[in-house]
């Protein structure tokens, strides 16, 4: 309430009116005074005459008189419910920061409310089932809903909650307890969940446990499959870190090695790596590992189908066998199980989500369109003309060639950049950095080159060409709708990828997302031409449909000929044209999946290592 004195005529009483108002007493600023004030003022023993005093000398004596008498503290005005704008950051819901995930709510600038304010209870159970959280591997603590309970050092939660983040993402909520056990950990979830500083606060709080030099070596190792990953990772280490003094440094492939060998000289206290790279410094005997009591394989699954177990099972032998190791990974396909059951002591897995199952973000909006590879170009640019203008979409293709043509062909008029295996690192870092910042608003990439690249308001995702298999199409689309943002992903899928149709059609719908009467079709007769024994239809198609003398199968879609004989005049409508056209195609290069094994696999990391020994 704001004070308002209105002095009497004949200056004889002391106060005469108080009402809302504003009120400036000379040069003062408006005052904001509690009824409390008000109270007090009017039971001070002072002998208050407003005549006699000057305002300044009234506002002194109010304040003389709150010190003079003792109340109960009135309640406070409510926090302020939003962050500053300097310190909000774009995250999902339970964050305030894509490195955190999603945050539950906005905290104030102030920092945590105290311990005994009041909080809506939660029973763990009641939050594991909420967050579809399943964990097994014995005794298992339950998870840690706030960040007061985490027992996290002064410095540390600070970092944190200067950052804007008010609570943990399950991830976290569940993996903390179990890592500041000391215990191995394997946790399954999707990207963007907050799994970096799932391991990553752990890994602090055992760095301050564990003293070591860090010019002898590091005394954590955090593997990585891609430079792009590699760095985020050590930024996020750098930042978080940097009030508990901690050090860290990063080595990966397509830069020179000068640098990096320099900065493990100063000492490093985390060495972020990818395999290669890390290999070759092994290699060179720059580098010991022998202190080195904290492992973590972050995205495990994208570095076995990178191909890096052999190098992986190469720095594990230079570690000693007593240390920590925590693994992350977003599938928990059979090669995965097998390396955790290799690496991983009696290990507590943490499941956010259904394991057994792919499942595709439900907050992004999947479009398939089944096109001529003719239409893709043409298609492709009505999808880049109706996103709101700087949007960021990302691109992906089977090459790197089709990777260079499509750049080129979209650069004068949408502003796009590529990248793939064949630009050096510094080319890479500079299509990042314009991507990133929006000058470069089109990002055009291979599957190998955008693996863990985390870019924040990525609007769209285009699959040019269909990959491999529906793990690296909800790897691609991942790349939007990430931290509780919204995101659309199109994709262009023709005949030759109609193997893919039966699992493509369990993604969607398993994300609850509309299924193009076309892709069911395919996925009906079982390859919408081409069969189950070659991806280019049966070796030799049989007569066309009609009993021309020309050989194909139905519609001529694949084989040769179909309806009108083994040359007709009109190529393009033919089987055989099709056929030559899609020998054209980048998707040429592309190989089945292998067979999948009979059975369901272990539903639990226990099985699978009863399983294989």
């Amino acid at each position: 309430m704001h004070l308002r004195t209105i002095l009497s005529p004949n200056h004889g009483k002391a106060l005469s009116m108080i009402e809302p108002a504003t009120c400036t007493f000379g040069i003062l600023r408006p005052t904001l005074l509690s009824t409390r004030d008000l109270l007090l003022l009017s039971l001070s023993p002072l002998p208050f005459r407003l005549n006699l005093l000057h305002p300044y000398l009234m506002l002194a004596a109010m304040l003389l008189a709150r010190m003079m008498i003792s109340m109960p503290e009135a309640p406070n005005l409510p926090l302020r419910t939003t962050l500053p704008p300097g310190l909000v950051r774009n995250g999902p819901p339970y964050s305030n920061g894509a490195a955190n995930g999603v945050a539950y709510g906005a905290t104030s600038a102030r920092g945590p409310p105290p311990s005994s304010a009041p909080r809506s209870e939660v029973s763990p159970e009641a939050y594991s089932r909420r967050h579809e959280i399943t964990v097994s591997g014995g005794q298992v603590p339950p998870p840690i809903m706030s960040f007061e309970a985490t027992g996290f050092p002064p410095e540390l939660l600070r970092e944190v909650l200067s950052a804007g983040f008010s609570a943990p993402t399950p991830i976290q909520a569940q993996s903390w307890p179990i890592a500041i056990q000391g215990r191995d950990i394997v946790a399954i979830a999707k990207t963007g969940s907050g799994k970096t500083l799932g391991y990553l606060i752990p890994g602090f709080m055992h760095l301050q446990r564990i003293r070591n030099d860090s010019r002898m070596g590091p005394t954590i190792l955090v593997l990585s499959p891609t430079r792009e990953l590699a760095t985020q990772i050590q930024e996020e280490a750098v930042k978080f870190g940097r009030s508990s003094r901690i050090s860290c440094t990063c080595l990966y492939g397509g830069a020179p090695k000068g640098p990096q060998l320099r900065d493990l000289e100063r000492g490093a206290d985390i060495v972020v790596a990818t395999p290669g790279r890390l290999n070759d410094i092994l290699e060179m005997r720059r580098i010991s590992l022998r202190q080195i009591s904290y492992l973590v394989l972050d995205e495990a699954d994208r570095m076995l189908d990178m191909g890096f177990e052999p190098q992986i099972r190469k720095i594990v032998k230079e570690i000693p066998t007593k240390r920590q190791t925590l693994m992350y990974t977003a599938t928990w396909p059979k090669g995965v199980r097998k390396i955790a059951a290799d690496l991983l002591v009696n290990p507590a897995q943490v499941n956010i989500g259904n394991v057994d199952e792919l499942v595709a973000n439900k907050s992004i909006t999947q479009h398939i369109e089944v096109v001529a590879p003719m239409e893709k170009q043409r298609r492709l640019e009505q999808i880049l003309r109706s996103q709101e203008p700087g949007s960021k979409v990302i691109i992906f293709c089977s090459t790197k060639r089709m990777c260079d043509q499509l750049t080129r062909n979209l650069t004068r008029q949408f502003g796009a950049a590529a990248i793939h295996g064949d630009k050096s690192q510094p080319e890479r870092d500079n299509v990042l950095n314009q991507f990133r910042s929006g000058r470069t608003p089109v990002l055009v990439a291979t599957d190998v080159a955008a693996r863990g690249l985390d870019v924040k308001d990525i609007r769209a995702v285009v699959n040019y060409d269909f990959p491999n298999g529906v793990e690296d199409y909800v790897h691609r689309i991942g790349r939007t709708g990430r931290a509780g943002a919204t995101g659309h992903a199109f994709t262009f899928f023709g005949d030759q990828d109609s193997k893919h149709a039966s699992d493509l059609i369990k993604i969607l719908e398993g994300a609850n997302q509309q299924v193009p009467q076309q892709i069911r079709e395919m996925a009906t007769r079982g390859g919408g031409g081409m069969n189950k024994y070659s991806r280019w239809g049966p070796p030799s198609g049989g007569r066309g449909r009609g009993g021309d003398s020309g050989y194909g199968a139905r519609g001529g879609d694949s084989g040769y000929g179909g309806r009108g004989g083994f040359a007709p005049r009109d190529r393009s409508s033919s089987g055989w044209g099709r056929e030559r056209e899609r020998s054209r195609s980048p998707e040429r290069f592309n190989r089945a999946p292998p067979p999948s094994s009979s059975g369901s696999p272990p539903r639990s990391f226990h099985e699978a290592m009863m399983k294989h020994r």
